[in-house]
């Protein structure tokens, strides 16, 4: 078995805390509605996936959703509602993250928005006293600046390319099935992360 030399880490529910019900209640208190069935943690529709992707702009995102209610709304009222899904980071594992650059080549890879990371940042300031998110990886990949989202396999790719890493001494981190399906296809060493479960306690590292 090949040494495990990186290790690429996805975001939410992984190294920060998000909540799906928080923002689908924010957006049905705008009157927005079934936005449910339109993101959820395996599934986004055209919208999502385009914002995901960064093909669609974030003010034709609001103007999209202000079309689903009658209700006049703000592009800052949208805003706060989308972004009601972050909660914060976890910073223990955080820590961690920062403790495995001594032993391994450390990345992020996560499907995320724009409008998302702009919080984020703001966050990682205020949590971690940290200037950006970034600054904790030797790189992060961003689905909407590469046009791409997991689990699309040509992410994976693009990422072992650009990095000029091997698949079989990568360790992939994700809670998203189908996207640790997609990276163990390719020979990446993988780990499913359960909702009660914290970087920072499972195996596989060292491998």
């Amino acid at each position: 078995m090949a040494k495990i030399k990186n290790i690429i880490f996805d975001l939410g529910a992984v190294l920060f805390d998000i909540d799906f019900q928080k923002v689908n209640q924010a957006f049905a208190d705008l009157g927005v509605q079934n936005i449910e069935q339109q993101y959820s943690k395996l599934s986004a529709n055209f919208l999502f996936e385009n914002l995901e992707m960064g093909k669609i702009s974030a003010d034709a995102f609001y103007q999209t959703l202000q079309a689903q209610t009658d209700v006049p709304l703000t592009h800052q009222q949208l805003e706060l509602a989308w972004n009601a899904i972050l909660l914060n980071f976890r910073k223990e594992s955080m820590a961690f993250v920062q403790q495995l650059h001594q032993t391994h080549r450390v990345f992020l890879l996560s499907n995320t928005n724009i409008i998302h990371l702009k919080q984020i940042n703001l966050q990682a300031k205020k949590e971690l006293s940290a200037e950006r998110l970034d600054d904790f990886f030797e790189k992060a990949y961003y689905s909407f600046e590469m046009g791409m989202r997991k689990p699309d396999e040509h992410i994976f790719q693009y990422v072992l390319k650009d990095a000029e890493l091997v698949a079989e001494e990568t360790f992939f981190i994700d809670d998203s099935a189908p996207n640790i399906e997609t990276a163990a296809k390719i020979g990446f060493k993988t780990h499913l992360l359960l909702a009660n479960e914290k970087v920072e306690a499972i195996t596989g590292y060292h491998d």
